[in-house]
């Protein structure tokens, strides 16, 4: 069996809609994978390292803040989801918030994920802090010039979090050049019409 990690975003898991999606699309002999992982950066970066010494995948998908998880990640193509590349300078200030009393049992019931296998969300400082170091390990040594290293993302033309940085085209550009995405016509979170047809696609080509 060949496999695709798929490495979810803030709040997804095992069952996440995309990848579930995909995996019908790959037929018999191509296994997407997803698996829920923490939201502390480190943590997850062990994780997600020891499921690609297991799984051996042939191409890594970035959804979204699993994008710098994925960047981690060397020496295979990578496809990424709207990329939330900003994300961390975020955390970087609702870190301090998170000091203040009351403010992290707010934001952990404001971003409870969904019911089902999903990573659970605890926005406490010393998890947020982490996530400064955990962007600069992703893009450290960006772009590369291995020739297994292939970068190339999907943005949503309606992704609202591209009008706050969060995601954010101009960093996309800034280390993987002007050929190296794709403008869909969406929302953040890819609609299915879009896993079927562009996403299924470029997965095809990359591992053709």
């Amino acid at each position: 069996m060949r496999h695709i990690l798929y490495i979810h975003g803030m709040g997804g898991g095992s069952d996440s809609r995309i990848p579930s999606i995909l995996d019908n699309e790959m037929g018999p002999d191509l296994k997407v994978v997803a698996r829920t992982y923490s939201f502390d950066p480190e943590i997850a970066a062990g994780q997600i390292a020891s499921w690609v010494e297991e799984l051996k995948p042939e191409l890594v998908i970035g959804e979204s803040l699993g994008a710098l998880q994925a960047l981690r990640l060397r020496g295979l193509p990578h496809i990424f989801v709207s990329p939330a590349l900003n994300a961390p300078i975020y955390f970087q200030i609702l870190a301090w918030l998170t000091l203040i009393p009351g403010v992290t049992r707010l934001f952990d019931r404001i971003y409870r994920p969904r019911e089902g296998d999903r990573q659970p969300l605890h926005f406490t400082s010393k998890t947020l802090k982490k996530y400064r170091r955990h962007r600069s390990a992703a893009l450290n040594g960006l772009p590369s010039d291995s020739g297994t290293d292939i970068f190339f993302a999907f943005f949503g033309i309606h992704d609202h979090y591209r009008r706050s940085g969060v995601v954010s085209l101009r960093s996309w550009k800034r280390y993987f050049g002007e050929n190296s995405f794709q403008m869909y016509d969406g929302t953040h979170f890819m609609e299915e019409e879009f896993v079927r047809t562009i996403l299924a696609d470029k997965v095809r080509e990359l591992l053709s």
